[in-house]
């Protein structure tokens, strides 16, 4: 009789990024008896023969080659020894065969790269590291880069930014399969939150905000928070924050990685996205309690989360 628990393929190569390598593990790898049957098995596949080697020097056994591919649920590919770096033809050719095959592929960072040698990406949105979203758009034209969110999830293939990343597309992975009560499991697991808000622009390098300017910012992305439903105009915030419009705008961008329209957008979506798992409001209920349109909402929707408000609430709601 066929196993029905999914069966997680981690991607192992010489020159392995540990990490990252550590985040599909940790994820998919460990035993968690608390979920009871039907959690995910986890195998490792060897990219090439040989010995294999991971960063920090670690040595690597895999369980098999790429034979393992087919049968698998989902394949992580967990970094990759460079943007230049080819990927090899057979790796190639049994993702491919895999995908076609039914199994979703999972990056992490620069796994894009692998990812994107396959073609399956192209047409498609993505994205990496802010460190190689350029290098990515150059090479891969065909892709639409996101260089400012965490993950991407386009139904079969999903991308994550930086290593850390990893987490929270692994987390949203297991939302998507099991369920928002052990996504949250696991999250506490790893002492982490189940959503991370915002996007890896907030991680670019950039000066710290001072002690005062910080002060000044808390109490009014504590207010925008607050009132979602609000209209919360730039010369209102400015004013309760005490700046000119112009400092208020330069210096909330440089304390949060985004303008306060994106911020608000962002606070407003993940707010829906708890009503529609923990409440039965209606969309437009939900809508307006958030400050949108149900239009808009649906619309913005999509776009940040790849599926309507109505779908999401029939996979996760817990009432």
């Amino acid at each position: 009789m066929p196993n029905p628990s999914p069966l997680v393929v981690a991607l192992a190569y010489d020159g392995l990024c540990t990490f990252e390598f550590g985040v599909a593990v940790e994820l998919f790898g460990l035993p968690r008896p608390e979920m009871g049957e039907g959690w995910y098995r986890f195998a490792t596949a060897a990219v090439e023969p040989g010995d294999l080697r991971g960063l920090g020097g670690v040595r690597i056994a895999a369980d098999g080659g790429l034979e393992l591919l087919a049968g698998a649920s989902l394949i992580v590919a967990p970094g990759w020894r460079g943007a230049d770096q080819p990927v090899p033809t057979p790796l190639v050719q049994a993702l491919k065969a895999a995908h076609a095959g039914g199994a979703r592929l999972m990056s992490i960072c620069s796994g894009v790269f692998v990812l994107a040698a396959t073609g399956l990406l192209d047409g498609r949105r993505a994205t990496t590291h802010w460190r190689y979203a350029e290098t990515l758009r150059t090479r891969h034209p065909a892709i639409e880069v996101l260089p400012d969110v965490l993950y991407v999830d386009e139904g079969t293939i999903l991308t994550s930014a930086g290593s850390a990343a990893g987490l929270d597309l692994g987390l949203h992975l297991i939302r998507r399969d099991f369920g928002p009560e052990a996504a949250n499991t696991v999250a506490r697991r790893l002492v982490i939150p189940p959503h991370r808000d915002g996007g890896q622009a907030q991680f670019i390098d950039r000066p710290v905000p001072s002690t005062h300017e910080a002060s000044r910012l808390s109490p009014i992305l504590d207010r925008m928070r607050g009132d979602l439903s609000g209209e919360h105009t730039i010369r209102a915030l400015a004013e309760a924050a005490g700046m000119s419009q112009r400092t208020f705008l330069r210096r909330f961008e440089a304390g949060t990685g985004q303008t306060p329209a994106r911020w608000l957008l962002a606070a407003r979506l993940n707010r829906a996205r708890d009503l529609l798992e923990t409440s039965s409001a209606g969309i437009d209920q939900i809508a307006a309690a958030v400050g949108l349109g149900a239009p808009a909402l649906r619309h913005h929707f999509r776009r940040q989360f790849a599926t309507t408000p109505g779908a999401y609430r029939a996979r996760f709601a817990t009432t």
